[in-house]
């Protein structure tokens, strides 16, 4: 009967995988997210000896009472995890596997407001600086920077852009999104001139599998969000900055430096591909510096004159 209830749970939680996968479009990093929390949600049922099936308020409090007392998880983390268990018991609701969505009622607890972390442009010239331009990968690994930069676009956006994608006259790049969304990016004169040494020269000579993908491995497959994970990471290894950074962290540089230079909320939504204004609302706290320069530059009792 447990191996029974065993092989259920694990046909159940395939097919939502699946259908994150082709449905929904989701990228391999979320869809391993949503496996390792709806896994840990099933084996705590199974130490309880409880039926996914047949699921009460109380043994969702008796979880997350586990999460925050014995994992000691936090706020963040346990919010995540209920957002996946929430689409899994949505859709096991639709498939009729469950007879309501169980989890559709519970909120999670109070989040403490995460500002964005950011690259100062000094630090992110320092890290342009790094690559090895000589070599194919060091012309990858500076386009990489700069189109991250330049576009604020996604890792995972990065990695599924095509050469054909590119047009290379007006400086635009289609990008897929979230959902499957298109939307079009722009990039300057920095990402054209690392653009253009890449392909024609590191990209010819990585590019042994006849590939239309842009960024390649040293293999000439496809380059990984954890490959590109992997390469700032030994980027930063060599310069002075002393930061726990993520990929992320040069989306949200993209979006700050935009705002602290005077460009406008929406722009910048269009830009970054929200599809809410709150999503991008975010980076305003970040834009405190400058609107304390133009006070005390244009307010005209913020100082005394001499």
């Amino acid at each position: 009967m447990e191996e029974e209830f065993k092989k259920e749970k694990n046909k159940e939680l395939e097919s939502f995988l699946e259908y994150l996968n082709y449905q929904k479009k989701y990228s391999a990093y979320t869809l391993l997210s949503y496996q390792n929390d709806i896994c840990e949600f099933l084996d705590f049922l199974e130490r309880e000896g409880l039926s996914f099936r047949n699921l009460e308020y109380s043994d969702i409090r008796f979880f997350l009472m586990y999460l925050k007392d014995e994992k000691k998880d936090h706020n963040s983390s346990i919010d995540r995890k209920l957002s996946a268990l929430r689409s899994f018991y949505k859709y096991l609701a639709n498939e009729k596997i469950v007879s309501t969505n169980v989890f559709s009622l519970v909120s999670g607890p109070k989040k403490s407001k995460k500002l964005p972390r950011y690259f100062e442009y000094n630090e992110l010239e320092e890290m342009f600086s790094i690559p090895d331009c000589r070599t194919p990968l060091g012309q990858r690994d500076l386009l990489l920077l700069e189109m991250l930069y330049a576009t604020g676009c996604r890792v995972g956006e990065l990695v599924s852009i095509k050469v054909s994608d590119i047009d290379l006259g007006r400086r635009n790049i289609l990008i897929l999104g979230k959902g499957n969304k298109e939307r079009y990016v722009t990039y300057g004169d920095y990402c054209e001139e690392a653009l253009t040494q890449y392909l024609r020269d590191g990209y010819l000579q990585l590019n042994v599998q006849k590939s239309d993908y842009l960024f390649l491995n040293r293999n000439g497959g496809v380059l990984t969000e954890r490959g590109v994970r992997y390469l700032l990471d030994k980027i930063i290894e060599q310069t002075s900055i002393h930061k726990k950074i993520s990929p992320h962290m040069i989306r949200h540089s993209f979006a700050t430096h935009l705002l602290n230079e005077g460009c406008d909320l929406l722009t910048v939504q269009k830009l970054l591909g929200h599809e809410s204004i709150k999503a991008t609302q975010i980076y305003t706290h970040v834009t405190t510096d400058r609107l304390k320069e133009v006070y005390y530059h244009s307010f005209p009792r913020a100082k005394k004159d001499d």
